[in-house]
């Protein structure tokens, strides 16, 4: 139980150093954040471990981070980048499922549909497809451009490409192990969640205006619309097998036109920001850990991170830019959606649970998560400052 306290102190101390090292150094303070896991975990100065304590710290910091976002959104310009952010998460998730199968059966040769190798390759396509919009988030409020069409669209296509990835997954799964069950009770249940969000969503709307107008500006909204965000992340993932930052997100969206929204947001980012959210990046670089990789499996490794980085800037970026964006515009969502993090960890474990995968690619996830976490927020800063964002043409006929 005291190795939880000790290990908790050196990991907001060291993020919060590196983080602030990173801010001097004109880098988003996220990535320092995840260099003090590298640097204090097992892959190289082994003080941390990863624990099921700070997993669930950790886990706590993303629901978190996802609800004020949800907190903080504009819903007019939500509803706008609606159909635009569908088809950029569609084609987000096609190019990498395409991209990764084909690298796979290029370094362990091509095989027939339906096959057992031909479904570990298609395996290592659907790791590709989940996006990890938590990273990006962070960013985008350093930057000040969370709350824009822009911002709204790269978060909301994320959101949806986790739906569409658990489809993906569970038809993959099904395929593999010959039932081909599951993907309509998938189906069924993301329906089924929405639906409920929306009749949860009014009545827990009118119940926190009503609340809101009678105690404004006090503790008691901040403490029900918190017990509310942790409600929707239990009821997605427990009762619709939907991510719970999903839930938590809309939690988010439901309560962003009351009154004292930006008062709840403040609120739950203070908690955030000095415990929670810093475990969550510093996770990222604890666990990794490079001792058992050979020289084949590295270079799969980085073609494995080379190929899932490139297909989610082309998917998305093309997608965005038949939706009208510039290209400048177009490259940073492709940039935003390319952050790959717990959602891809959740795809690779159930793959090995079921045995579509060897653990021995595990590493390539990890990797992967690790590369996209620190490469995007250094090349987001680098193309917001060199290329201001312009309106989108939905905005300015409107």
């Amino acid at each position: 139980m005291y190795s939880v306290f000790r290990n908790l102190a050196i990991i907001i101390l060291s993020a919060k150093f590196f983080g602030l090292v990173a801010r001097k150094c004109k880098a988003p303070q996220v990535v320092g954040e995840i260099l003090a896991g590298l640097i204090i975990g097992p892959c190289i100065l082994n003080l941390v471990q990863t624990s099921d304590a700070i997993s669930t710290f950790a886990e706590i910091g993303v629901v978190m981070l996802m609800f004020t976002t949800g907190l903080g959104t504009n819903l007019k310009e939500l509803i706008k980048a609606g159909p635009i952010a569908t088809l950029i998460a569609c084609v987000g998730v096609a190019v990498p499922l395409v991209g990764g199968t084909l690298l796979y059966s290029a370094f362990y040769g091509f095989s027939a549909v339906g096959s057992p190798e031909f479904y570990r390759a298609l395996f290592i396509g659907t790791i590709m497809t989940a996006t990890s919009v938590s990273i990006t988030v962070a960013t985008l409020q350093e930057l000040g451009h969370l709350k824009s069409f822009l911002g709204t669209t790269i978060v909301s296509a994320a959101v949806i490409d986790d739906v569409i990835g658990i489809v993906v997954l569970t038809c993959v799964l099904g395929a593999s192990s010959g039932t081909g069950t599951g993907l309509g009770k998938v189906l069924i249940n993301t329906v089924l969640f929405f639906a409920t969000a929306v009749g949860v969503g009014v009545v827990a709307h009118f119940a926190m205006t009503w609340l809101d107008k009678r105690n404004p500006h006090t503790q008691r909204i901040t403490i029900v619309s918190m017990a509310f965000c942790f409600a929707m992340a239990y009821i997605a993932e427990e009762y619709f097998g939907i991510a719970d930052i999903t839930g938590a997100y809309i939690a988010g969206i439901v309560l962003c036109t009351m009154d004292d929204a930006s008062y709840v947001e403040r609120r739950v980012d203070i908690s955030n920001y000095i415990i929670f959210a810093p475990i969550f990046f510093a996770s990222i670089g604890l666990k990794t850990d490079i001792s058992g990789l050979t020289p084949e499996i590295f270079l799969f490794c980085v073609c494995f991170v080379i190929v899932a980085l490139i297909t989610k800037i082309i998917g998305c970026g093309l997608a965005a830019k038949l939706c009208r964006f510039n290209w400048g515009d177009s490259l940073k969502i492709g940039v935003g959606m390319m952050t790959r993090g717990e959602v891809a960890l959740i795809v690779a474990q159930k793959g090995l649970d079921v045995g579509v995968v060897d653990s021995v690619y595990f590493t390539a996830v990890i990797l992967l998560i690790v590369v996209s976490s620190v490469a995007t927020p250094l090349v987001l800063k680098a193309l917001f400052t060199k290329m201001p964002p312009q309106k989108h043409p939905s905005q300015v006929n409107g």
